[in-house]
Parts: structure tokens; sequence; C-alpha cells
């Protein structure tokens, strides 16, 4: 019966998430107009109110617009979070086709945010016109997520009345393959820098005095050079980073395929899979600042600037992480170059509690909807609602899950869902509704 509505329902799915990848909900304006999340966010209010939750705008502290709503549940039922995010990566180059135009391809929906995360959004609003809640509803939706900029988390601090509930379902992770339901259980942190450095008052002639001036790019590239060692392991003074994953494993092949890793080349890391993307913390130069090698000229530079990215497992502190990573950069810079290190954030790691009511009954919601086994992963990014919820309702049940799955490309070019994704997690979490309490 189920299967059924949702099914009906999966026409008007798909004119919702065409509707809401038009809006170029990118979370800087720098980029993009503030009016395209704005707009994008009274979208999704109205389309929540209309399917049974009363939803508005909230303002949150960095600028951004959360949609929040609520509908009681029964007297003595429990009461459901329901949380995704409605703002998008930028589009960046190299798509097939337009990025803010939902299109078809061979059976999936290409677009940003088709998957991460307007795709969930899309699965709750699916759920809902499906369920018959026997609980209360609370709607949380999120306008500067990929941002990281923490509007929701000091919203969360500054009204938790808004958060408080006994489930949360967190839409914005996704499974191990199509057609695999699958939790995610463990979430890395995160911390992040911009290293500069400066050795001299003005670029100058390579010729006339290289070798003896200090170049501050071969600085800096000696100084990364020290963040991991030749197999790819993270080797940053103080960190430790040799853990072990003991949840279910990532085989290599599958990692190779679903990573794009091409023919002949090897993975980073001397531990597995698992455990090099969900246990161990991974370094990543994100970007660099120097000539570009069309238009350089034959000169030493005399600054050069870095933006690094710190990803920390359960059982590592962001904020100890970061003191080592710039502790580490200050030690090794050649020629006592000048070091400055900005911090841009940090965000916890997280660590899901199972066992209890609320995953009792997704998980059993989850097998019915597509007849499969559940399994459970972790995932290599950072949610910042998760451990900041954890901290404020620590009897919460946080239930980590989400329509993406590895063919998905979240935030690169041909970002895309498999509509079946949409159609089972809405089956799947309309029976929690029914069932939960």
């Amino acid at each position: 019966m189920m299967r059924a509505r949702v099914a009906e329902l999966m026409g008007r799915a798909k004119r919702d998430l065409g509707e809401l990848v038009a809006f170029r909900s990118v979370a800087d304006a720098r980029q993009f107009p503030e009016e395209e999340c704005l707009e994008a966010a009274r979208w999704t209010a109205d389309a929540f109110t209309e399917a049974g939750v009363p939803c508005k705008l909230r303002e949150t502290p960095d600028g951004s617009h959360a949609v929040v709503g609520h509908r009681p549940g029964p007297e003595g039922s429990p009461t459901v979070l329901l949380y995704a995010h409605y703002d998008v990566q930028p589009p960046g180059e190299g798509w097939t086709s337009d990025p803010w135009r939902l299109t078809e391809r061979g059976g999936r929906w290409y677009g940003r945010g088709a998957a991460d995360c307007k795709g969930n959004v899309v699965m709750h609003l699916t759920a809902l016109r499906a369920a018959e809640p026997r609980v209360g509803v609370k709607v949380v939706i999120e306008g500067s997520e990929e941002q990281g900029t923490g509007g929701l988390e000091r919203l969360l601090r500054h009204d938790p009345e808004l958060f408080e509930a006994d489930a949360v379902v967190v839409a914005d992770t996704g499974n191990t393959a199509v057609g695999v339901p699958t939790f995610t259980t463990s979430l890395r942190g995160r911390a992040g820098v911009v290293v500069t450095v400066t050795t001299m008052e003005s670029a100058l002639h390579s010729g006339t005095v290289g070798g003896a001036a200090p170049d501050a790019l071969a600085a800096l590239i000696h100084m990364l050079g020290t963040l991991c060692d030749a197999a790819g392991n993270t080797t940053i003074r103080g960190l430790k980073s040799d853990q072990r994953w003991h949840g279910a494993p990532y085989p290599l092949e599958r990692f190779r395929r679903d990573a794009g890793v091409l023919d002949g080349v090897g993975v980073a890391g001397t531990g597995t899979v698992s455990d090099m993307l969900w246990a161990r913390p991974a370094l990543t130069v994100l970007g660099i600042d120097c000539p570009p090698v069309v238009g350089s000229t034959a000169a030493v530079q005399p600054s050069a600037r870095a933006r690094l990215n710190l990803r920390v497992p359960p059982g590592i502190d962001p904020g100890a992480a970061c003191d080592a990573l710039m502790a580490h950069l200050q030690a090794v810079a050649p020629f006592h170059a000048k070091v400055e290190i900005e911090p841009e954030g940090i965000g916890s790691p997280f660590l899901a509690r199972t066992g209890g009511p609320a995953y009792t009954t997704m998980t059993a919601a989850l097998c019915e909807a597509y007849g499969k086994k559940v399994v459970t992963r972790g995932e290599g990014g950072s949610i910042p609602l998760c451990p900041a919820l954890h901290r404020a309702f620590p009897k919460a049940e946080i239930m980590l899950l989400g329509v993406a799955e590895p063919a998905s490309r979240i935030h690169a070019p041909d970002e895309s869902v498999d509509p079946s994704e949409i159609r089972h997690l809405a089956v799947a979490e309309a029976l929690f509704l029914r069932d939960y309490g």
C-alpha cells in the first residue's frame, strides 16, 4: 500500500525537484545573488506547509534562512525531526547539461543538488504526502550547510526548542550503491587553514638571484610535502594516523570504480580503504595561489598561499588537530620564512548511537522498502549539525541516510540522483512516521 502511494507521487516528486534545482541556491553572495537562496527557502517552506507541516523562514546568525516547522502528534507520541538543506555547491565546469535544469538521461535525474541535498528535501516531502504520521513532526531545512558558516548551529544554541526531538532523520548522506539501504554511523570532523609563506619584498629575476634567493613557492611546496608520506599516509606531527575501521568494509576494487581511479594508479595509504576514509585523519590541499603556468615569468616568488582541509575521525579533538597542523607548518618552514596561518573553521566528528527504538523502527522500514538487509558505513565528510544536536539532546537518536550513492557525483559536474532512491527512501520514511512510537 505504501509503495503504491509513493509510486503515484513520483511524477510530482520529479516536478518538485525540477523547480527546486532551478534555484541557483549557492549561499555565497560573491557568486550568486542572495535572492536565489531566499526564493529556494520560500519554495521549500510553502511545499512543507502544503505537505502538512506548517513552516516559516527563520534567519540564522550567518544571514542565511532556515525553513523550520512543527506539526504536533497525538498526545504522548514521540517527535521526529526531519533535516536536509536546500543550498548547494557551486556548479563548476564540465557539465553535460545545464546544472540548473533537471535533465533525465539513462534513467537518472541530473542537476546541481539533485542528490545533495535537494533530492532529500523532495524525499521528505514525498514521505509526508504518502504517510499518515502518528508522531509529532518537526522540519529544519538549512540554507548554508555547504558553506560551513555555522548559522544553523548558532540557531540551535539560541533556540533549541526548534530542534528538540526524540529522533532525528538527517537526510544528507547516502547508500553504498543503488538499492542498498545504508545507515551512516560515523562522520569525520574537519579543520581548515589558509597558510601564507612570505620570503622577499618582491619577485626577482630567477637568473639573477635564483639559487640563493629564498623562493616562497618552493618553501610552501616543501612544507606541504611533509604533511603526507610517499604512500599517502597523513604525517602531521603529534597527530595519530594508524586507526582501524571495525565496521563494514569498503572493497578496494569497488572504491577504485566509485572514485574513478585510473588504471595503474595506486590508492593512497597503507591501511584499508575503510581505514583511510572513515577512521584516520586525511589532509587535502584544496588550492594554491601562485603564478599559473601560462603567463608565468622567470622569477623567484616572494609569497605563496595554500588552503588546506584536514578531516579528523571520531576520537580526535578537531581543535587539537588544527593546533597540531599549524604547529607542524611553522616547524617545517625552510629559510626561517615568515608563515601566517589563518584557521577557517572547525567541525566535530560524530559517532551515532544505534540500537534504540527509532533505529529499530527505521531499520525495519528500510528492509521493507528495499527488500534487502540494511548495512552500515562511515562517511569521510562532515555534517556540523550532528555533533551539535548530540551535545544539545544526548538522548535523541540521530539517524543518517540519504538519496546519494557513488554514481551521484555530488559536488562534481553532472551530479545526479537515481529516482528509485527517492522512491525507496520515501517509502521507508513514511513507514517510519507511521510506526515509530
